[in-house]
């Protein structure tokens, strides 16, 4: 694949953030009175606006859900925020990319403020032109409505940009930009729910995507 610009999601692509993501909801859930013990059952909450995944998990009215997202914060600013790491080879990855002469940018629906914190604590924030988030203030939720930002602000030429994620909103919101993506397996969508999303291309480790960007490796 040969791309000048790189769009990267963040949790569930650079990193994993399980822990972190589902304490934060677990924390917000109990302060909203309901008890969940099981981690397990919340990894629906990574990779989605946190706003949806309330309302559609819970059946949280825009009200409530709001007040949960100022819960998860709580907990998240302090300690979730941490309790997350690196995948295995994604740095090794960013020196190869950055080599080659490939311009990396993040893409997430996670707020721009703690995107950087996260890139800032594993020191890879470096690697990367751009980082564009959704706003704390509930704006610009949508991936597809972050990576048009990214691509405006940044004047890049859609025809030489991709994007990877592990979700189906990463490949929905690369195709309302007429984008080309790659879905990985190693985070937290299945290979139905990308293929069904239409990812142009799907690999199932990190050192199948390195193959794939690459063209050292190729």
């Amino acid at each position: 694949m040969h791309y000048t610009n790189v769009l990267f999601d963040l949790d569930g692509t650079l990193t994993d953030p399980k822990l972190g993501i589902t304490k934060s909801v677990q924390y917000a859930l109990q302060r909203m009175g309901i008890a969940v013990d099981d981690l397990d059952q919340l990894e629906p909450f990574i990779g989605p606006p946190l706003m949806q995944s309330f309302q559609e998990l819970y059946s949280f009215s825009n009200e409530q859900a709001q007040q949960a997202i100022g819960y998860y914060r709580e907990y998240f600013s302090e300690h979730g925020i941490y309790e997350n790491e690196l995948y295995d080879g994604i740095k090794e990855l960013l020196v190869q990319l950055r080599l080659e002469e490939k311009v990396l940018y993040v893409a997430t629906s996670k707020p721009t403020v703690f995107a950087e914190r996260i890139l800032r604590y594993f020191d890879i924030d470096s690697y990367f032109r751009f980082v564009c988030g959704s706003n704390l203030d509930g704006t610009r939720l949508a991936k597809g409505e972050i990576i048009e930002h990214i691509v405006k602000e940044q004047n890049l030429e859609v025809g030489r940009t991709v994007m990877i994620g592990d979700r189906k909103h990463d490949i929905i919101g690369a195709n309302l930009n007429h984008m080309q993506s790659v879905g990985v397996e190693f985070g937290y969508g299945s290979k139905q729910e990308l293929e069904t999303a239409g990812a142009a291309h799907i690999v199932e480790t990190v050192n199948e995507l390195r193959r794939l960007l690459c063209s050292a490796s190729s």
